[in-house]
């Protein structure tokens, strides 16, 4: 049997020190952790999204304006997403430069079908943004007739906005009813208008 009473008195002191001091660093991490930040919601196409393709080709010189009007699209609607055409594919929306004023085909294009729209360098001669006018007829093309005369705000104010208007985002508006024509998906079957719509001032 153990004798416990020769034992010297320090190691269960030393004993009891450390697992107290075991328990306070525990104790301490628990207190100070923190949780790891939930990540940010990133904005992303529904399942049920309809992709229609451009094909900006013969788009000379307006790429980057191209690019940047298509993620203006991309980043504030989330039934229809705009994918660039593999090369040599068929696109719903041909995207050409020209030299008169800006036009497109009225839309909701739809999968298999296709629209045209003519940057025209007449506008951007008057002072007009290259990026606005892209996001405004690619805006035609997926439903939106012109709202002339209107505000910056409103996109498809178009040229009457005038020439110090550099908006190239959707409002509110225009989003909800680019969002409601494709929110059936690709079964949705509104019918297209086609129609030219020139936005000449």
């Amino acid at each position: 049997m153990t004798d416990h009473s020769r034992r010297p008195r320090h190691a269960f002191w030393l004993k009891a020190a450390g697992t107290a001091a075991a328990f306070t660093v525990c104790a301490a991490t628990a207190a100070t952790a923190v949780p790891a930040p939930a990540s940010s919601p990133v904005s992303t196409p529904s399942a049920a999204a309809v992709t229609i393709t451009y094909d900006d080709s013969r788009a000379g010189g307006w790429e980057a304006a191209v690019a940047a009007g298509v993620a203006a699209w991309n980043d504030n609607v989330g039934n229809v997403q705009l994918v660039e055409a593999a090369p040599g594919a068929r696109a719903e929306i041909q995207i050409v430069a020209t030299s008169g004023w800006p036009q497109a085909n009225l839309g909701p294009v739809r999968p298999g079908g296709q629209v045209r729209v003519e940057l025209g360098s007449q506008a951007v001669d008057e002072g007009h943004d290259k990026t606005r006018i892209v996001a405004h007829e690619i805006g035609h093309s997926l439903g939106l007739p012109d709202t002339k005369p209107g505000p910056c705000s409103q996109l498809m104010s178009g040229s009457s906005a005038g020439t110090a208007c550099a908006n190239a985002v959707p409002d509110a508006a225009e989003r909800s009813r680019v969002e409601s024509a494709y929110g059936g998906g690709a079964a949705s079957r509104v019918p297209a208008d086609g129609h030219l719509v020139v936005d000449a001032p």
